[in-house]
């Protein structure tokens, strides 16, 4: 009952192709596009590098700001665009980089296929995560990890303890705060500094970076119901950076 509910919800079109106009809104008489037909929802991108870079660029602005500014001639329309991105992408343009060596892209095809997605872009994503190839031993094997039902919990622990810190500043999710919230809400001690000092050094991370950074170990420390940051959950975070670590500079 309650999946057939949850159905009704959802909407997956699906596209081959889809111009920046089609993602973010627009035309002679504005219309909203995917990314605010998706606001409160997320929007899933598959094969993230397949798309016109142009057409990916377009989101830089709403990422970060939530919503959608569509300037006309004899006026201004704004549409909402708080969604959550999700996107994936093989490792290779060939898909086999690490595991066959012998089918794998060059190293300049691999760059070309990379810098499809700018520096930019990446900084407005907060977690990035590389997905290992799953052996079938691994997946054969009885292994005993933590249960859905318990990880539903602590989300939606996570989730009180945001709703109740943010419950002044009409915002909900550490996904949403701003630099004085970063200052009031996320204040770190000398060996989370050093740790992410370091980071920033060695990665050459951007700000914009080093704010989402702030935020996801802010959430990791919440999973933990734990009123400081403290600098586990810092390099947790800086895990999740694993695109900052890639050959690409665009």
């Amino acid at each position: 009952m309650y999946y057939s509910k949850l159905i009704n919800f959802i909407n997956t079109p699906t596209f081959d192709k889809i111009t920046d106009v089609a993602l973010v809104g627009g035309g002679s008489y504005p219309q909203p596009g995917e990314i605010s037909l998706a606001h409160n929802g997320v929007l899933f991108l598959d094969e993230m590098p397949e798309f016109k870079r142009t057409v990916l660029e377009v989101m830089r602005q709403p990422l970060e700001d939530r919503e959608v500014t569509i300037s006309r001639a004899r006026f201004t329309v704004n549409y909402p665009a708080s969604f959550m991105l999700v996107a994936s992408m093989n490792p290779s343009p060939s898909g086999f980089f690490p595991d066959d060596p012998n089918n794998t892209s060059s190293v300049y095809e691999m760059q070309r296929y990379m810098n499809k997605l700018s520096g930019p872009l990446l900084d407005r994503i907060d977690i990035h995560i590389e997905v290992q190839k799953v052996e079938f031993e691994q997946l054969s094997e009885k292994r005993k990890g933590e249960k859905s039902e318990d990880i539903r919990k602590r989300v939606l622990k996570a989730r009180e303890i945001q709703n109740e810190r943010y419950k002044n500043l009409n915002i909900s999710s550490n996904a949403q705060i701003g630099p004085k919230e970063l200052e009031a809400f996320c204040e770190l001690d000398e060996t989370s500094l050093q740790l992410i000092k370091l980071a920033m050094e060695k990665l050459n991370l951007s700000a914009r970076a080093y704010d989402r950074i702030l935020k996801v170990a802010r959430t990791v420390a919440d999973l933990e119901e734990s009123e400081k940051i403290l600098s586990h959950h810092i390099s947790e975070a800086i895990q999740y950076r694993s695109l900052d670590r890639e050959f690409w500079n665009g």
